[in-house]
């Protein structure tokens, strides 16, 4: 998918994954089997899964713009504007030429003319290009926006204030976030096309200002020092301009013409040689590199833009996946020590449909009794690839490592690590227990969840009252499981 395409798939997963909003709602599960449907029949049955999920997110990402005014304003101050780079590089052209890159009083020091400070700076930056190189390559380096480039991308709009994005409706400012982590090695890129680019400009307007000023006024070149004889500047110059001396055949003076311009003897010589030397100088050792590395970064923009790398892995890009394919999510659900309640077993179903689509087939195994978990019976395991395995409790239990954690670890040990796997607490004994309304309760409910999230540790718990429906958390969490484990699969 392109770059454009990769933007809505986020506005359209923010829009999806965000916790249910009360009163009008700009995007509903209505508009979502919308989508799904009107994509599949577009598409056809025979196209790939990225270009489903791009095409979806085209069709879902316009008829959210038209609905919410927020999501079309952050579209288009997420989208790049090309004017700010030919601004910058008009900007450093004219800059350039407004420099006086000889020097005052019309004459030039061949050992120091303003045109040498280009010089070094420019040997700096490649020096810092090649170490950042060098540390990428030898390590996972980040390729995020250094200063530079984090000001030009906000003087492009790719990125948004954090101030203007508090300010916005949710899930708007989630989007916004994910974009510009998910944009960052584009906007690298893009910025440091433009930096080489300007910088160019800014040497070639320094060798267009020098060559007009030399046609209009007449300078002389000479050396003064206070430490250096003839022979040194003769060795450092010819360090410095050998390259252009070779290449244009301009052939440097030896040491006793060196010392016939030195500033104590005479005022020194017409500067017509010395100009044409360090203009191809300045051309060998920033034109043409800055020229080929913006070529490298015009390489780059382009490949990320018409193929943008945005990883397709997690549990909702999953979910459209198997939308893609019309299969559904198959969830095991393995309780220990209680068998979930007729209203709860609505809830379980609801809450799974929330993380993984419409389409689920829930298989609740058998309950395990307490003290059963060292002989866990083989079935409990899938045999057949699953999209989620879960662990169901009771908080009415209490946690006891030998039990309900050695459980989980019998459990899970027997799964591929591949498969997502989830431990769900289900409050709602716990809560018809006890009255709530004086506030123990709650009191008592805080206190259990702590005793069960220290039994669990490192692993995280979700918690949730399957009766009541209360589901934002939980699904939150289980998404975060799922996305873990394909992470995890993903590395090994």
């Amino acid at each position: 998918m392109n770059e454009s395409d990769a933007r809505s798939v986020l506005l359209v997963r923010a829009y999806e994954t965000a916790p249910p909003a009360h009163g009008d709602r700009p995007w509903t599960d209505e508009d979502r089997g919308w989508a799904t449907h009107a994509a599949l029949q577009a598409g056809g049955e025979h196209s790939d899964t990225d270009a489903f999920i791009a095409r979806r997110s085209r069709i879902a990402a316009e008829r959210l713009a038209s609905r919410d005014s927020n999501a079309r304003r952050v579209l288009r101050a997420l989208s790049w504007r090309p004017w700010v780079g030919w601004a910058l590089a008009l900007a450093a052209l004219a800059a350039g030429v407004a420099t006086d890159s000889i020097g005052p009083a019309h004459r030039v020091n061949v050992l120091a003319p303003p045109v040498l400070g280009l010089l070094a700076w420019n040997l700096v930056v490649y020096a810092v290009i090649a170490a950042r190189e060098g540390m990428r390559r030898a390590g996972p380096g980040s390729r995020s926006p250094g200063p530079f480039a984090r000001l030009i991308a906000r003087a492009a709009h790719a990125f948004a204030s954090e101030r203007r994005l508090e300010r916005l409706a949710p899930p708007l400012p989630g989007f916004a976030r994910d974009w510009i982590v998910a944009s960052a090695p584009l906007t690298a890129s893009r910025a440091a096309l433009i930096l080489h680019t300007a910088a160019a400009a800014l040497a070639a307007g320094a060798l267009i200002g020098m060559y007009v000023r030399g046609f209009a006024l007449e300078y002389l070149a000479g050396w003064e020092s206070t430490f250096l004889e003839a022979s040194a500047v003769h060795a450092i110059l010819s360090i410095v301009l050998g390259p252009a001396a070779a290449i244009s055949g301009i052939a440097l003076p030896d040491e006793a013409a060196l010392a016939a311009i030195r500033s104590t003897a005479s005022p020194g010589e017409n500067a017509a040689r010395w100009i044409h030397l360090y203009a191809l100088t300045v051309a060998l050792f920033v034109l043409a590199p800055r020229a080929l590395l913006a070529f490298g970064q015009v390489l780059a923009v382009r490949g990320m833009a018409d193929r943008f790398p945005l990883p397709l892995d997690d549990a909702y890009f999953q979910a459209l996946a198997r939308a893609h394919r019309g299969a559904a999510a198959a969830i095991r659900i393995v309780p220990y020590g209680h068998r979930p309640g007729p209203q709860a077993v609505p809830g379980l179903s609801e809450l799974m449909g929330r993380v993984f689509g419409s389409r689920t087939e829930i298989d609740i195994s058998p309950a395990v009794p307490f003290g059963g978990e060292d002989a866990l019976d083989p079935a409990l395991v899938p045999g057949t690839p699953v999209a989620l395995v879960v662990a169901l409790f009771s908080l009415t239990a209490t946690p006891e490592a030998e039990n309900h954690g050695a459980f989980i670890g019998a459990l899970a040990a027997r799964m591929p690590p591949s498969t997502p796997f989830a431990v769900l607490v289900d409050e709602s004994g716990f809560r018809r227990r006890f009255d709530e309304s004086g506030g123990a309760g709650s009191t008592r409910r805080t206190e259990r969840r702590a005793a069960w999230q220290r039994m669990l540790a490192p692993r995280e718990a979700v918690f949730v009252d399957l009766e009541r429906r209360e589901f934002t958390d939980a699904e939150r969490l289980l998404r975060a499981t799922i996305d873990r484990a394909v992470g995890r699969a993903a590395r090994a």
